[in-house]
């Protein structure tokens, strides 16, 4: 329920009561009183927990025990006592004015008259604080109603730095959003395509993952960031499904925004217009792409096309990261790269041909710390010994562990 900076044997009590009402309760009053400064407070309750006078007392005369709190994470599910939850708000709104960062996960499957009261008292928690830079929404289940939440984000225009908005519905709330004068990081996941079409900030860094999208939405987005964007990851709904929405996009892309240093897409024709958009970005440090091959295209006209990709990858290329793209042509990219890389993600070692072209590439790229498997646990443990035999400053690792995002 409770995280924070406090002794060790008082968060060691905390880990092991394993959310037992009545040791909860006593530890919580002990915690009051020990003089811990809390950093992070993540609430979670069961529905038979009762929070009893005691502890808002000892809230409310414990300023120093909240007066550093920066990070509020809050899960409201069918499961909690809302009405404690919502008696609790009120009073942490009344001490709490230091939160930079807010993650609420609302489900909507409650009484009207509970939503009020406890989207009140979340509304005047977010109204309270100096300055919130980073607000993150999980609907669960698509709400359309938001009872005021997202309006309230208007008394943080001047701070806001970062929006996560997590399988929600189209609210006309989320126009406040338009007038975050200092946002710079927005993330878009499974939610409705009108809300998308609601925005049009100028923004640095853009997620926009599981969304149904129109042929014109993304383009005037990357438009209106123009020269500020500077990472995207983009993986709408049932996107590549319609050629010239893909072309739209990579055009736009090109077009608008040359300073991209993080692009990942994926589910994207291995077409002549991707490579055009990648030679265009210059300034590109990280890359993840998962893209298809056309099945019509002649086996020598892709193997040309894979080493053209090779060639233009920009010099101040880090990271790439394949999936299992380009599988078969793996060792005709790996020959022809010259790009600096630190970090090379591929799907797995098929043969000895691929094995020998990425021990020449990790001898002749020195910049090379990673090479990151996807079938990390197929890998052959010949190929692995004969690998690590010839490159001692590269070290084979599952992908996962170092898989950057944007």
């Amino acid at each position: 329920m409770l995280m924070g900076d406090m002794p060790e044997l008082m968060e060691n009590i905390l880990n092991n009561l394993k959310n037992e009402p009545n040791s909860l309760y006593s530890c919580a009053l002990l915690l009051f009183e020990s003089g811990a400064v809390l950093h992070k407070l993540v609430l979670s309750f069961s529905e038979s927990f009762e929070f009893k006078p005691e502890i808002f007392y000892s809230i409310g005369r414990n300023e120093p025990l909240f007066s550093r709190l920066q990070h509020l994470s809050l899960e409201v599910i069918p499961e909690f006592n809302i009405e404690n939850v919502t008696i609790f708000l009120k009073v942490l709104a009344k001490n709490i004015a230091t939160i930079s960062s807010l993650d609420l996960v609302i489900c909507s499957d409650f009484e009207p008259r509970l939503f009020h009261s406890l989207f009140h008292a979340i509304i005047r928690i977010i109204k309270s604080q100096v300055q919130l830079k980073r607000f993150s929404l999980d609907g669960v289940d698509h709400p359309t109603e938001f009872y005021g939440i997202i309006s309230a984000l208007e008394c943080q225009k001047n701070s806001l730095k970062e929006v996560i908005i997590n399988k929600c519905g189209y609210n006309k709330e989320f126009k406040v959003l338009k007038y975050c004068e200092t946002l710079e990081t927005l993330r878009i996941r499974d939610c409705s395509s009108k809300l998308l079409n609601l925005l049009d900030c100028k923004i640095s860094t853009l997620e926009v993952f599981d969304c149904p999208i129109d042929v014109q939405t993304i383009p005037l987005i990357l438009e209106n960031s123009g020269l500020l964007l500077q990472r995207l990851s983009f993986d709408p709904e049932d996107f590549g499904d319609d050629i010239h929405e893909v072309l739209f996009f990579l055009e736009a892309l090109k077009s608008f925004c040359p300073n991209i240093t993080y692009l990942k897409i994926k589910y994207i024709e291995f077409s002549i217009q991707l490579l055009e958009l990648i030679s265009n970005l210059q300034k590109l440090q990280f890359l993840s792409l998962y893209c298809y091959a056309d099945d019509d295209i002649p086996k020598k006209e892709l193997e040309i096309r894979v080493m053209q990709f090779a060639e233009i990858l920009p010099l101040t290329l880090q990271y790439l990261d394949l999936g299992n793209s380009l599988q078969p042509c793996i060792d005709i990219l790996l020959s022809h790269c010259k790009a600096p890389l630190k970090k090379l993600l591929i799907y797995r070692l098929y043969d000895e041909k691929h094995t020998r072209a990425l021990i020449e590439f990790c001898i002749r790229n020195k910049a090379l710390n990673y090479v990151g498997i996807y079938k990390y646990s197929d890998l052959d443990e010949n190929f692995r010994k004969e690998v690590e035999a010839h490159t001692v400053n590269v070290a084979l690792v599952p992908s996962a562990s170092i898989v950057v995002n944007c």
